[in-house]
């Protein structure tokens, strides 16, 4: 019967409704601002977008279906767009608010259509004989029509800001229109009568919540062993004998018992790659071994037992392959260190903790090698982000330096304009304690010692010997920023004037021709100016950064990451959620793993490289030439939108934890 279906005939149906879809969203929008008052400032965007709309929305999404009739990822991204080796860039927030955006009307239409996409990708799943439908494989997702979407609105002159709104003001009227879309693509392959192939190629995924309300409710080992113990203190009545194939009852059981029940739990998780389960079930012999003689074992979540067998596990979920070369070399590293936990007479928490700071060593050395080729790249690229208050920070050291002395008017504005720009230049290039942007601080006191009137012939020859080197210094600076000549010229002149006049026994500055300092009006009550050492632990300070007011209103589900406690983290002004996201921030460490959604897709990348304020942070993928730059507020953004989740936070042992209570309160 499928021949009754052509391989194509769903995205066939959906490129034909392509242009008709475009031009109702387009009416649809236009009602639903000018229905609803609160979004009456939008509507001057939505004017400069309006025109071309349609036409970007239908072009768009005609690119996307037709990759994907190709056999092709529509969404897949180039080593580019992801800045490569010769192009990195950062992901501001700007660039998280699109992601925010494109993910809310994604998740808008999937849970509009959750029963129709599931038949649907089990089609395609069926169609290229995958076991199991993923969400890739469906190339009528709402993914392809959320970014022909963001497409259509970026196409225009709009501020990231409008784009975002409307974004959200589509998506609901876009997720009606995909439903009626899926649902008559699911009467057609009712027609082709493949209802009953799709129905058993899957299994229908459940409440897209229900694994954060388990997240919510986590239990405890020591929980867990509580309630074996509350269990088994009780009364039994006689029960029929159990099927021969049934599992033995988890109540009435020993320790050993319980034990080897929790690790058959963990080795039964399906996101371990089988070369992965292999060492851990290689550790189980350590393991229970450790319990006999440790009692704390089944008591403690944080022994370092569980901790080392978390952290193995989520560094080896990151991995989509078995044969990727990044965790064969890990694998090879674990089989001595498991080797060493398995040969001990007696192992020993301790002997657990040291494996487990080895392995995260290893992690993060790995991690770093990783980020080498774009280490010194990113670190320029951060310092750039802060040129304009190293600049303001910089012309107010100066203006203290400078103030009340010698200093003819060119030479004065030169200093703070065009001086300014060289260290700053200097401090990005470099680096902001580097020896070339000391140097070209130095050089403005240098300047100024050179303008003290010589007390007799010795000074003045003493001041001859330096001029050259002065002077010299002062032309590489010009020339390291390109400062034009007719810039630095009268500056320079200027001061050669003044310096002439001191090798003539003469005051730098004629008395006639000085001029007062300005004055600098204090407000009421304020301190005193500061000196020139306090701005400069100024700017060796590391910035404060907020989180802006748009990301904590963003209503994006989270069910993609269920284990993301978002409620921390986007209540406007509270000092709790400050709080949680500096400790969330605090608790990066390279080597970890994440998943993320940015440039319009979920990503799996590890930490490489961390700025030192943590202020910016690289990625890298599971290509290792897939690389992610992000600012903290970028970062921020995704965090309270549940868009970003470490691989650790949802560990292998509390989900083996979570399924054995389930099974204790009967499922």
């Amino acid at each position: 019967m499928t021949a009754l279906l052509h391989t194509h005939a769903l995205l066939d149906h959906a490129l034909t409704e392509a242009g008709p879809l475009a031009r109702e969203l387009l009416n649809v929008v236009q009602d639903e601002l000018d229905a609803q008052p609160q979004h009456f400032p939008l509507r001057e965007g939505w004017r400069k977008v309006r025109t071309n709309f349609a036409a970007d929305f239908e072009g768009k999404l005609i690119e996307l279906l037709q990759a994907g009739r190709r056999g092709e990822d529509p969404l897949n991204r180039s080593q580019s767009q992801f800045g490569g080796l010769e192009s990195l860039s950062l992901v501001d927030e700007h660039q998280a608010l699109q992601d925010v955006a494109i993910a809310h009307v994604a998740r808008a239409a999937e849970d509009a259509s959750r029963a129709e996409l599931h038949q649907i990708g089990n089609f395609y799943a069926a169609l290229r004989g995958i076991a199991r439908a993923r969400e890739r494989d469906n190339p009528l997702r709402p993914a392809l029509y959320a970014h022909a979407l963001h497409h259509a609105l970026a196409a225009s002159p709009l501020g990231a800001q409008a784009q975002y709104e409307l974004m959200r003001v589509a998506a609901a009227p876009l997720a009606e229109a995909l439903h009626r879309q899926y649902a008559l693509a699911c009467a057609m392959l009712r027609a082709a009568d493949l209802s009953d192939m799709v129905a058993s190629h899957g299994q229908l995924q459940g409440d897209p919540l229900a694994r954060q309300r388990l997240a919510a409710a986590h239990g405890t080992l020591d929980g867990l062993s509580r309630r074996v113990d509350a269990v088994n203190s009780r009364p039994q009545r006689l029960a029929p004998p159990a099927h021969p194939d049934a599992p033995a009852p988890f109540v009435r059981s020993t320790g050993p018992d319980m034990l080897s029940r929790l690790y058959d739990q963990i080795l039964a998780d399906p996101r371990l790659l089988p070369p992965l389960k292999a060492l851990l079930a290689r550790l189980q012999i350590a393991v229970v071994r450790l319990a006999r003689s440790d009692t704390t074992l089944l008591r403690r979540q944080d022994h370092p037992t569980w901790a080392l067998l978390n952290r193995v596990a989520a560094h080896g979920m990151a991995f989509e392959r078995a044969d990727d070369e990044r965790l064969v070399d890990f694998l090879r590293f674990m089989e001595a260190e498991s080797q060493l936990l398995v040969d001990a007479p007696t192992p020993t928490a301790a002997l657990f903790q040291q494996v487990l700071a080895r392995v995260e060593a290893r992690i993060d050395r790995q991690a770093r090698q990783s980020s080498e080729r774009n280490a010194v790249a990113l670190a320029a690229l951060e310092r750039e982000q802060q040129r304009k208050e190293w600049r303001e920070l910089l012309r107010e050291q100066i203006d203290h330096q400078i103030a009340g002395a010698p200093l003819g008017p060119r030479m004065h504005r030169f200093l703070q304009t065009a001086w300014v720009e060289v260290i700053v230049t200097a401090m990005v290039r470099h680096g902001r304690e580097s020896r070339e942007a000391q140097t070209a601080m130095e050089l403005v006191d240098a300047l100024l010692d050179s303008l003290g009137t010589p007390r007799d012939m010795a000074d003045r020859e003493a001041l001859r010997m330096r001029l050259p080197v002065l002077i010299e210094r002062l032309v590489a600076g010009c020339e390291s920023v390109d400062l034009p000549l007719p810039r630095r010229e009268p500056a320079l002149s200027e001061l050669m004037g003044q310096h002439a006049r001191l090798l003539r026994g003469l005051p730098a500055l004629d008395p006639a021709e000085r001029r007062p300092a300005p004055p600098r009006p204090a407000a009421p009550g304020s301190a005193a100016p500061a000196s020139a050492d306090e701005i400069v632990r100024r700017l060796m300070g590391e910035r404060d950064s907020q989180v802006p007011s748009h990301w904590l209103s963003a209503d994006v589900d989270r069910g993609e990451l269920p284990t993301v406690p978002v409620q921390l983290y986007n209540e406007h002004g509270s000092p709790d959620a400050r709080a949680a996201l500096q400790r969330w921030i605090d608790g990066l460490q390279i080597g970890h793993w994440f998943h993320l959604f940015i440039q319009g897709g979920w990503h799996t990348a590890q930490i490489a490289w961390l700025s030192e304020g943590r202020q910016y942070v690289l990625f890298v993928g599971r290509d290792p030439d897939e690389r992610l730059s992000l600012t903290r507020k970028a970062l921020e953004a995704l965090l309270a939108n549940g868009l970003i989740a470490a691989l650790d936070e949802d560990s292998v042992v509390q989900r083996a934890v979570d399924t054995l209570i389930s099974d204790l309160d009967g499922g």
